[in-house]
């Protein structure tokens, strides 16, 4: 996705004259002009103009981004095995505005050198905390005023559509294989799924936490 943060550089379609692979190169590729693949010689095709993402800006211009964000909206990562996961959420959730990530239980957090791979400076603009015990921590969230949601395939889930939450409210993502600790969803105050037309009954949790953040914005 391209925003008006990120910087032009160039980049090249070759194709290699041995084993015919078409692949794009960007500017200062390990490789150089030799086939990935094969190593053979390339040739040619066009050059154009990449878009590519900046890093995060300095640490002194973050405060003042940091006072536009919505604090009513935070992410609960309930045992997430995957730090690529984790990662590619707290990308998404600083993109969609969420102002804190709860690692909790299992779940890597931004110490983790896979997790900042994947999240490509995204936890420099969100906050984040580890917690042992999710339930606890939501308990706590609930008697403070916080609206819990989950996304789980459970009888009690209702189909995810676009709607404008109010007040705090925290969504929960669970563990990839086992889901969302059911002591959770039972302090839930909504369950969603989200309705899908393929033969496959579930997204990965980095891409159905997106589909959320957005319905639920």
């Amino acid at each position: 996705m391209y925003n008006a943060s990120m910087k032009p550089v160039r980049f090249e379609i070759r194709i290699c004259n041995t084993c015919g692979l078409r692949y794009p190169m960007a500017e200062g590729n390990a490789f150089g002009v030799r086939c990935p693949a094969c190593m053979g010689e390339t040739r040619l095709i066009l050059r154009r103009q990449l878009i590519r993402e900046t890093e995060p800006a300095l640490p002194e211009s973050l405060p003042l981004r940091r006072k536009k964000r919505d604090t009513s909206r935070a992410v609960l990562l309930d045992n997430i095995r995957s730090a690529w996961n984790v990662g590619s959420i707290l990308r998404t959730a600083e993109g969609f505005g969420f102002a804190h990530a709860y690692c909790c239980g299992i779940t890597p957090t931004p110490e983790n050198q896979a997790v900042t791979k994947t999240s490509l400076g995204a936890e420099e603009w969100i906050t984040w905390s580890y917690h042992k015990d999710a339930v606890k921590l939501i308990k706590g969230l609930k008697q403070n005023g916080w609206k819990v949601y989950a996304l789980e395939d459970d009888a009690r889930a209702i189909p995810l559509k676009k709607k404008k939450s109010t007040g705090n409210a925290v969504l929960i993502v669970g563990n990839e294989v086992t889901g969302i600790d059911p002591e959770l969803l039972d302090l839930c105050d909504a369950v969603y799924y989200i309705p899908m037309r393929g033969a496959k009954k579930s997204f990965n949790a980095a891409i159905a936490f997106g589909i959320a953040a957005f319905a639920l914005g």
